[in-house]
């Protein structure tokens, strides 16, 4: 990123999380979150239309109050109009604009209506926009006890906001301040924040795993089935050649977080062409089934050990058949690999972050890891530190898939003792994914780091994958140097000697004031002797 496109964006993301504070006071992170999201993205829309007006009647140059005179003065320009629908996929009324709406904040004429107003209408302009702000409850107990006080929390909020330029930055770092908000939220939401944000780094590695040794120069497919904020997803711009010539594919259970995926989609400008979102249970009904299935790339950083039904019926599911039995109820780990895997193209790869459990849990899980064995399926396995998440401390491993490998090898990587810690969190350094890209790429043995395994060995271990099995990375302590331990101990000595007689030297001038005093003196110099 060049020095001045890094200004924009730190610039951004500091603006646009002190406008936090409006909130920060009156509810947790998971809650406010939904506010300072929205109301950057409504920005963000009513901004560029504004903008484009602006444009269209040859005032290139003009502000947003400008363009919003502009605009007043064109209600009635049906091109105009239509030129913005053609453009955009709605179009925003003069009374609705952000403009307007930060005038009569400044005016302290708002009201929280004229901010729903311009949501309804927004989301009835098509299925681009329905539902995105049903998480902005305008009226909610937390941001007053009147609706005064209401009004006023949100005006707070739009006027901090309405101090940003957000349309007019260079590159992306409107995306880019977007994610540090999102990375925020979840630094502050603590566990909730494993149902929406994987961290960058995680998400870098994931990333670039899947690319190894790939050329996605004509364009690719990425899928993330528990796709959470969509910023997993959105790592595959910054690694490949051309980013807009990614489709993307995500699914998310959870409707607050789907719509911010979506949201976060469209701040990363991505063409809603390119982009396949949708709101259900990965697990209970598969999806996409009509469209396109076999995706160039599979990510996922799952709910670990989620509870699923697993139902008598998923075994004639195409997902699961193959295998012969399915995931135990109480843990969905392997439904959730073998969904990915499954959607999989024959010449793609998939990388699944999961729990450790999964490389070496009997019964069900057992028979399902052997099978995978045994067609091949698995190219790596990659242990990673602990404390790496917001949402849980626990050590998790990444799983690499592939349908097209010619052995049945498993490389073994232990990176778990490779990280920085920042604050109460362990991160992954540039250098450390690094390591990780080109051991995985070279597929040999590095002491102490990494093992090839061969399915014999892993046969004879049982199929059980259990990292220690396979990479040791046991330091022997140093051998005691008895003759210099003896030296010590007798320096020590002396020393205790001479302090004790220094010590005794002292007190032997003391004298108690009191013979209470005096007795207990007595005693502690008869210790000290």
């Amino acid at each position: 990123m060049e020095e001045s496109n890094m200004t924009t964006t730190t610039n951004l993301e500091n603006g646009l999380f002190s406008a936090a504070d409006a909130l920060r006071s009156k509810m947790d992170a998971n809650q406010y979150k939904d506010y300072l999201l929205g109301t950057v993205f409504y920005k963000y829309l009513s901004d560029s239309q504004l903008y484009t007006v602006a444009e269209l009647l040859g005032k290139d140059e003009a502000t947003l109050t400008q363009a919003q005179q502009l605009y007043e003065q064109n209600t009635s320009n049906t091109a105009l109009l239509h030129e913005l629908q053609a453009t955009f996929g709605y179009v925003i009324e003069p009374e609705y604009t952000y403009t307007n709406i930060l005038k009569a904040v400044n005016n302290h004429t708002f009201q929280l209506q004229q901010l729903g107003d311009a949501f309804n209408k927004l989301e009835s302009t098509g299925e681009k926009f329905d539902g995105l702000f049903e998480d902005y409850d305008l009226y909610s107990k937390r941001l007053g006890n009147t609706a005064q006080k209401q009004a006023d929390t949100i005006a707070g909020v739009i006027a901090a906001i309405g101090k940003l330029e957000i349309v007019k930055t260079p590159g992306d770092s409107l995306g880019d301040a977007y994610e540090y908000l999102i990375s925020q939220f979840a630094s502050e939401s603590g566990k909730k924040a494993g149902e929406f944000y994987t961290p960058q780094k995680v998400s870098e590695l994931l990333t670039r795993l899947t690319l190894v040794d790939k050329d996605y120069s004509k364009g690719m497919t990425v899928y993330d089935p528990a796709m959470g904020s969509g910023s997993l997803l959105l790592n595959f711009r910054n690694y490949v050649k051309h980013p807009d010539r990614i489709t993307y594919y995500g699914q998310e259970i959870n409707t607050s977080t789907y719509n911010l995926a979506r949201m976060n989609m469209i701040l990363h400008h991505v063409e809603m062409t390119n982009q396949f979102l949708r709101n259900g249970d990965t697990l209970d009904e598969d999806w996409p089934a009509e469209e396109v299935t076999n995706f160039d790339a599979v990510v996922m950083n799952p709910p670990y050990s989620l509870k699923w039904s697993a139902a008598e019926g998923f075994k004639e599911d195409p997902r699961f058949a193959a295998y012969g039995v399915l995931p135990p109820k109480s843990k969905a780990d392997y439904a959730f690999l073998l969904h990915g895997f499954y959607h999989l193209k024959h010449s793609g790869a998939m990388a699944i972050v999961l729990p450790h459990g999964i490389l070496f849990r009997g019964g069900t899980e057992g028979k399902i890891r052997q099978k995978l064995l045994e067609n091949g399926a698995i190219a790596a396995i990659i242990g990673l530190p602990a404390n790496l998440f917001y949402s849980t401390s626990i050590p998790t491993t990444i799983v690499v898939l592939k349908k097209d490998k010619t052995d049945r090898n498993v490389l073994f990587i232990d990176a778990s003792k490779e990280f920085e810690k920042v604050k109460t969190q362990n991160v992954l350094r540039e250098s450390d994914i690094q390591r990780i890209i080109d051991t995985y790429q070279k597929r040999v043995d590095v002491e102490k780091y990494a093992h090839l395994a061969t399915f014999e060995e892993i046969q004879e271990n049982e199929f059980n994958l259990n990292i220690p099995r396979y990479v040791d990375t046991f330091e022997e302590e140093a051998p005691v140097d008895v003759p210099q331990l003896l030296s010590d101990m007798q320096k020590i000595k002396q020393e205790e000697a001479q302090l004790t007689t220094e010590i005794n030297e002292m007190m032997a001038d003391l004298v108690g004031t009191t013979p209470e005093a005096q007795k207990t003196l007595d005693l502690l110099k008869d210790v000290l002797k």
